[in-house]
């Protein structure tokens, strides 16, 4: 059987550089910083090997410093993504016929690759085209992408040897975990480069072949990637690379008959809109195609009136304002109890007070830059109603510049009203909304925690009560797929939480763990009878 493995160990997780000053990976990260900063560089679309350059060209800035232009990249069109089909064709069958252990081989050569040799390089790239600072790169680019390609082949192996539990004298029963029959189409965001990383590598690592449209916002550090998993070994038209819009990919994606899968990362109305596209497509393709999206999130902290509140602030400034809000996962709306806020409030305000924003060549920042000008205008956009409102007020924060990058300060806002506009829509940015409930009206504000937000991501509960916790845990078991308890609700590690929601946010299907794996193969029984029957009559005959 090819679907067979050689031990491969439960990997840890990979160790997190702290950058501290000083610190020689400090040095080494500035360095790169520079190299990365001072060079322009173009970026091809690669299919079955081959460098494209279309002359339809977009352009990869730096979010902090917007007139600074890091790379051009060629866009792939309709023609491209038939050369794309065409290739992830022509290298499937010899692919998925290779041992499982020699495709696990091509992405743990990668995870070495990026631990050592390009481990600064993409990094850097991260930090400048995606606006996160060293810490968010370093746990984003680095260890989880590390993480998701050691992890993933352990758990191929244990996904291979899920077998049939018996089989009888003189028969033997077996389960092929085969590939999908066709290609399977990545679609990553620009906020995780690990997301991107692992949305064509999991399915790949099953044995299928792979279209990959990058984010526009992070076509640079995507290639990067494309880079070392090529120098990794990954046959060419394996996983073909074709950043572009929107429309010019997923029009012919979706209507090829070898169209297999879709791993899809991004907004909610970009997912339904392929859902149903994939819906009216539906009888033209070879298989049904299995779809695996993670989507939006308007992620909670509730806290009861016995909860830590120096913790409970440092989870609502970390969990709400990493990486500017622009996590699935991030804190963007909160119930605090009447008689805990005064003490919450001074808090965030003492807190958020010491908080600088800025470029991220500058370690000290905490706050970057937003992605681009759509997010900083919806940022701003929520902030000036909020300013205005009757039923709302910014508590701190609100301010916005883009004169040189697109700067939105840590805002948060109070709302009255438990359905105020910031309490239910997904903003994507450094925004807070806070609603305070009365002690003694907290089944109240549970149910609004539940039951108002169409998304079921991630979410978090405060409380030091046991008998509270447990309650808190039972009325909100189905408002997130990930759940915390007195800690932020980001953060999640491959190896310790797969990641993924329900509701609106998505399928579910645990980024980082066996049950993704297990949606990018079709599983088939074989049955071989050592000593068949030679008389078609049965005892009860005679």
């Amino acid at each position: 059987m090819q679907n067979t493995v050689s031990n491969i160990p439960c990997p840890p997780n990979d160790p997190i550089y702290s950058y501290a000053p000083g610190s020689p990976e400090r040095a080494l990260l500035e360095e790169a910083l520079q190299q990365a900063g001072s060079e322009q560089v173009t970026i091809p679309v690669v299919i079955g090997g081959q460098r494209i350059e279309t002359g339809k060209t977009g352009s990869c800035i730096e979010p902090h410093d917007h007139g600074h232009v890091l790379a051009t990249y060629h866009k792939a069109g309709p023609a491209e993504v038939a050369l794309a089909i065409e290739a992830s064709i022509e290298a499937k069958a010899e692919w998925e016929a290779l041992p499982a252990t020699a495709r696990a081989s091509v992405f743990l050569k990668a995870a070495e690759l990026l631990r050592t040799k390009y481990r600064y390089r993409l990094n850097a790239v991260t930090m400048l085209s995606q606006s996160k600072n060293a810490y968010q790169a370093e746990i984003d680019s680095a260890c989880e992408l590390i993480d998701f390609w050691r992890f993933n082949a352990y758990y191929m192996q244990e996904l291979y040897a899920q077998q049939p539990d018996y089989s009888p004298v003189g028969m033997l029963n077996f389960l092929e975990h085969r590939p999908l029959e066709g290609f399977v189409f990545a679609v990553s965001p620009f906020n995780f480069t690990s997301i991107a990383g692992n949305l064509p590598t999991a399915p790949a690592l099953m044995g299928n072949t792979v279209l990959w449209k990058p984010s526009r916002n992070a076509v640079y550090s995507s290639y990067v990637i494309m880079q070392i998993l090529e120098e990794a070994g990954l046959p060419p038209g394996v996983i073909n690379f074709i950043p572009g819009d929107s429309g010019d990919i997923g029009d012919p994606v979706f209507e090829s008959e070898h169209f297999a899968g879709l791993h899809f990362t991004g907004s909610t109305s970009v997912f339904q809109k392929m859902w149903q596209q994939i819906g009216n497509n539906i009888s033209g393709y070879r298989a049904y195609p299995r779809i695996v999206g993670e989507t939006g999130g308007k992620d909670f902290v509730f806290a009861h009136e016995s909860a830590d509140v120096e913790a409970l602030v440092v989870a609502l400034v970390r969990g709400a304002f990493e990486y500017q809000g622009q996590k699935c996962s991030a804190a963007s709306r909160a119930y605090i109890p009447a008689s805990l806020w005064p003490a919450v409030k001074q808090g965030l305000v003492d807190t958020l007070a010491t908080v600088t924003m800025g470029p991220v060549q500058d370690f000290s920042n905490f706050v970057n830059a937003v992605i681009d000008r759509g997010s900083f205008d919806k940022c701003q956009r929520y902030i000036e109603q909020a300013r205005v409102a009757s039923d709302a007020e910014i508590v701190c924060g609100g301010a916005c510049d883009d004169s040189v990058g697109y700067f939105v300060q840590p805002t948060v806002i109070r709302a009255e009203d438990p359905c105020y506009a910031s309490m239910l829509d997904e903003i994507f940015g450094p925004i807070l909304t806070i609603h305070v409930y009365a002690d003694e009206e907290m089944e109240t504000a549970l149910e609004s925690c539940n039951s108002s937000s169409m998304y079921a991501l991630t979410g978090a509960v405060f409380a030091k009560d046991r008998r509270v916790i447990q309650s808190l845990f039972d009325a909100l078991r189905h408002a997130a797929g990930n759940f915390y308890i007195n800690d932020k609700p980001t953060g999640a590690v491959v190896g310790q939480q797969p990641f993924g929601g329900g509701r609106g946010s998505g399928t579910n299907d645990k980024a980082g763990s066996i049950l993704n794996l297990q949606r990018w193969v079709s599983p088939r029984t074989v049955k071989e009878t050592f000593n068949p029957p030679t008389d078609y009559r049965y005892p009860f005959m005679g």
